[in-house]
């Protein structure tokens, strides 16, 4: 049934069914019968309508109610959330304000998952059967309207951990939405205000329009009902249920338009006070300097913002879209042209313009592209972290001048991104008149044979090499996918004719990848002892979770007299953890101190190292302390683990020298642990294909400038993992052809090793790295 109304709070009480009883919050509880109880509260907090993934995204909207009287309740809870589903939300929404009193029935009673954060009631309140009763009274003080509502807003520097918050800031830093590891959208800012103190927050959203419109630093931004965490001791706000932003420019004098995706917002005087009092302030810190550059003032490696307008767009390959845009400025230094097929460009010719070096190619990758092909021409930019690179054309003789190109490398790093801007933007007025005093160029001058041969194509931050020995008109035909290191000056030869030759020998060919192993590609982590040059799989989580949990079984803790120790009792009853730090380090932050701890979990360790740099794991034998077996990590520092070669390292520590050092790194804990550590190497091998013949060719030495990425930071960030499987899909893509896999420029160090008293030859890829995107 829909809400209904009543006069007064008798009338409310009239409504309650014989068969219901009224029950107090504080009596409520998972185990209780809610089908004969009722419950009369007040409403002190309404969320707004939203959706509910969860239900299929059916409407949704949580209320807090209070009992009235909260001096006559026995318990501690007088407080409960109450969800709203379906219709009942919409009806909910219209009738009820904050402050009214009402009396609802036929709910469920379920575990309330915020009850740690929000310290209400532990369980929570559902509404969604048809048979719901929900009737309300009007509070005689009528709680704020739409018109007239007010917030409360908290200072930056008065924020606490666990509380929901309103606030107001001057956004430093941002970077545009960019997809999380989940379903959702993740925006990420840093703001400030009045008080000088700097918080990031963090927003995650799975609709784009829903993320803050951020056009710039220096913004104003209103975030409700985010909450604030602490995190690496800094406070953080995050958003959460019921969340909303409003934007505004943060330019003083410049009309206070609110920017939102919301339907329905409160923007009233005092938000208009707050917002002018932020811009004043923000002027005077120089805020809101404008980093935003013109094409005639870009030089060569510079890293700027620019605001410009799209003249037409191409997409290049699957991991490249060209955006030709102009500021109406000329440019100082010759342009780098990209041409495009007649049928591909998508927008106007703009072959006027790049005769006088107005137009700026822009070369779009990776996660932008996604933005990219939702853009139109004719629509304004801006893009962030944009680099200028100076590049020789194809062809180009040696002394002629390099020519400026522009890219959108992938990543967000130091903000980089793109957005479309409304037209209407205050910061488009002083780009809306540059570009005014161009429209009488002609752009449908005729296009003649002079005019294409300035044109040139120029591959996406790539090298064409020559084919000297012509293996196939085919392995010339595009640009490949990696680049050459070496200073060999070589000509590129066949695999064919790599076969024939006679090792050692070093060469550069062109081929393709037909496949690599391992394809699961953990796999390719290795560990390598550079003393007795063994190499083997990192350990397996169970096996070294199996050596811990071995280790804890019927620990006793160890008495080292250079040790001061604590101990701590476990999750597990009869299970103690110890942890124990040189008395030498007694005093000093955690973060520089070296601790070793027993009777501890894998688990356990792994959450202690995101807050300690240096966790050596230990146990106690004949109560003293002693290494554990070295299948397991030697020390553990954030998500990294390090591991010791069994060969190599001594049998156990006695009397370790803490003194004299003035930095704890891995290196040094080695030392003093009498370790001989193993490095991370990455360990693949591909088989080759251009064609001609294949060859299975090694990736070791030089793997970590072929992908970019360090080994060790690969072994404990999902992200860098990711991007290695990214990688190699490219080379690989699943489920095609070999003739759908891109070119590669190799090269190829022949040798010989001895295999069973026979000599092998061998082919390993080396000095070579994979295009910088």
């Amino acid at each position: 049934m829909p809400v209904e109304k009543v006069n007064n709070s008798s009338d409310l009480d009239a409504k309650v069914p014989s068969c219901l009883q009224l029950t107090s919050i504080g009596n409520l509880t998972l185990t209780s019968d809610p089908s004969h109880r009722c419950v009369k509260a007040k409403v002190v907090r309404k969320g707004p309508v939203i959706s509910c993934p969860q239900r299929d995204d059916v409407e949704m909207l949580r209320a807090e109610i209070k009992e009235e009287d909260p001096l006559q309740s026995t318990t501690e809870h007088t407080s409960i959330n109450v969800i709203f589903f379906d219709t009942l939300a919409k009806d909910f929404s219209q009738s009820v304000t904050q402050g009214d009193i009402v009396l609802i029935a036929d709910f469920t009673i379920k575990k309330s998952p915020t009850f740690l954060r929000d310290n209400l009631h532990p369980c929570h309140l559902e509404m969604d059967n048809k048979d719901a009763c929900i009737y309300v009274c009007p509070s005689a003080i009528p709680g704020p309207s739409r018109s007239e509502a007010k917030y409360i807003y908290v200072p930056l520097n008065k924020l606490k951990s666990k509380t929901m918050v309103n606030v107001y800031g001057v956004v430093t830093f941002f970077k545009q939405p960019f997809p999380s590891r989940g379903s959702d959208y993740c925006s990420t800012l840093k703001i400030t205000d009045q008080s000088d103190v700097k918080v990031i927050c963090t927003i995650f959203c799975k609709k784009l329009e829903d993320h803050p419109l951020i056009f710039r630093v220096g913004d104003i931004i209103r975030l409700h009902r985010f909450k604030a965490e602490t995190f690496r001791d800094s406070i953080t706000l995050m958003n959460t249920f019921g969340w909303s932003t409003v934007t505004f420019n943060g330019i003083i004098d410049s009309p206070i338009v609110p920017r939102t995706s919301s339907k329905s917002f409160y923007f009233g005087e005092a938000d208009k006070r707050t917002v002018q009092k932020l811009r004043q302030w923000a002027a005077n810190q120089s805020l809101c300097s404008d980093l935003n550059t013109s094409l005639s003032s870009v030089q060569p490696h510079m890293y700027f913002d620019f605001t410009c307008q799209l003249l037409a767009k191409a997409v290049m390959d699957s991991r490249c879209i060209l955006l030709k845009v102009w500021d109406g400025t000329r440019c100082q230094h010759p342009l780098l042209k990209v041409a495009v097929a007649p049928d591909e460009l998508e927008g106007e010719c703009t072959l006027a313009k790049d005769k006088m070096n107005l137009t700026a190619n822009v070369l779009v990758y990776d996660n932008h592209l996604e933005v990219a092909r939702d853009l139109k021409p004719g629509a304004f930019l801006r893009f962030y972290n944009l680099h200028a690179l100076l590049q020789k054309a194809p062809g180009q003789l040696p002394d002629q001048p390099e020519h400026l190109s522009f890219h959108l490398h992938g990543g967000t790093v130091y903000g980089r991104g793109l957005r479309s801007l409304p037209a209407e933007t205050p910061d488009l007025l002083s780009l809306k008149s540059v570009l005014e005093k161009h429209v009488d160029l002609d752009e449908h001058e005729e296009v003649n044979d002079g005019t294409l041969l300035e044109i040139w194509y120029t591959p996406p931050e790539s090298i064409v090499l020559p084919n000297n020995e012509n293996p196939g008109a085919e392995a010339d035909a595009g640009p490949a996918y990696t680049v050459q290191t070496c200073e060999h000056n070589t000509q590129r030869i066949t695999l064919a004719q790599v076969k024939r030759s006679t090792p050692p020998l070093s060469c550069h060919v062109r081929a393709r990848v037909k496949k690599y192993l391992p394809q699961q590609l953990y796999q390719c982590l290795k560990l390598f002892c550079s003393k007795c040059k063994t190499m083997k799989d990192v350990p397996d989580d169970s096996a070294v979770a199996n050596i811990f949990l071995e280790s804890a079984r019927d620990n006793q803790p160890c008495d080292e007299q250079w040790a001061a120790t604590s101990s701590a009792n476990s999750r597990e009853p009869g299970r103690t953890i110890s942890m124990h730090v040189s008395k030498d380090m007694v005093g000093e932050s955690s973060h520089m101190q070296l601790i070793f701890i027993e009777g501890i979990t894998l688990d356990e360790i792994s959450v202690l190292s995101r807050d300690h740099k240096n966790l050596v794991p230990v146990r106690s034998e004949n109560s003293k302390m002693t290494r554990m077996d070295l299948t397991a990590p030697f020390l553990f520092s954030g998500k990294k683990r390090y591991y010791g070669c069994k060969e190599c390292s001594q049998n156990t520590f006695e009397n370790p020298v803490f003194t004299g050092v003035e930095t704890w790194d891995e290196l040094a804990v080695a030392e003093v642990l009498g370790v001989q550590m193993m490095q991370y190497r990455f360990l693949i091998q591909f088989e080759l294909d251009d064609g001609t013949d294949r060859i299975e060719a090694l990736l070791w030495e030089d793997a970590e400038r072929f992908f970019h990425i360090s080994a060790l930071d690969a072994s404990g960030c999902q992200d860098l993992q990711d991007k290695i499987q990214t990688i190699m899909d490219t080379i690989q893509p699943p489920e095609s052809s070999l003739e759908e896999h891109p070119w590669m420029d190799f090269c190829l160090s022949v040798y010989t090793v001895k295999d069973n008293d026979r000599k092998k030859v061998c082919y390993q890829i080396t000095n070579t790295e994979i295009v910088k995107q």
